[in-house]
């Protein structure tokens, strides 16, 4: 049950352009947080199809009628085998992960990089780093036992004039729930 009393249950991590640009991490409240988001700018999301996070990005937008894409893999790999063919993804001339996630960062007007710890380590991690080399508008969304991602993400959209958002972070072997998660955060922004 989530608490009336606007209790502190989610922490946030920020990077990115300006104020970003400091990092550090906030707690942010779950109570009473109006994740709608007025004139919603997103025009595509793009992920690289793997588990997780980056799946999680393409079902939200073919569940809200979204244009999706992004770079994947050669032969669609991923930690569970291909990735369906109703994703709407190109292949990479290699297998290689950090190209397809170099691409799809170079190709999005911003990177949000979803986890369930704290930290973001391994792909999220070189994610982050990627987009803070290419100077791109990058977010990193944390979540420990609690939902308080959708006011930060409203705002880091509407901030940086987003339109092309692309999503990564944790596979849903490394962090089990990541993908019922981002899902969730990333309907009720589109809202």
């Amino acid at each position: 049950m989530v608490p009336s009393t606007g209790a502190m249950v989610g922490r946030v991590t920020r990077g990115g352009q300006g104020d970003f640009a400091k990092g550090g991490t906030a707690n942010v409240p779950l109570v009473g947080i109006d994740c709608s988001m007025p004139n919603f700018l997103i025009e595509k999301l793009v992920s690289g199809g793997q588990t997780g996070a980056d799946r999680a990005a393409l079902d939200a937008a073919i569940s809200l009628g979204l244009p999706h894409g992004g770079w994947c893999p050669k032969g669609r790999r991923a930690e569970d085998g291909t990735i369906p063919t109703c994703y709407d993804l190109t292949e990479t001339p290699g297998v290689s992960y950090p190209v397809r996630t170099e691409w799809n960062v170079r190709d999005s007007d911003g990177t949000v990089v979803f986890t369930l710890g704290k930290l973001a380590t391994g792909g999220s991690r070189k994610t982050i780093a990627i987009a803070k080399r290419l100077r791109k508008p990058r977010l990193h969304i944390s979540r420990d036992g609690g939902d308080g991602a959708c006011a930060l993400l409203r705002d880091f959209i509407a901030s940086h004039g987003i339109r092309v958002l692309n999503i990564a972070g944790s596979r849903e072997g490394k962090e089990p729930g990541i993908g019922a998660w981002v899902e969730g955060v990333l309907t009720k922004v589109a809202d």
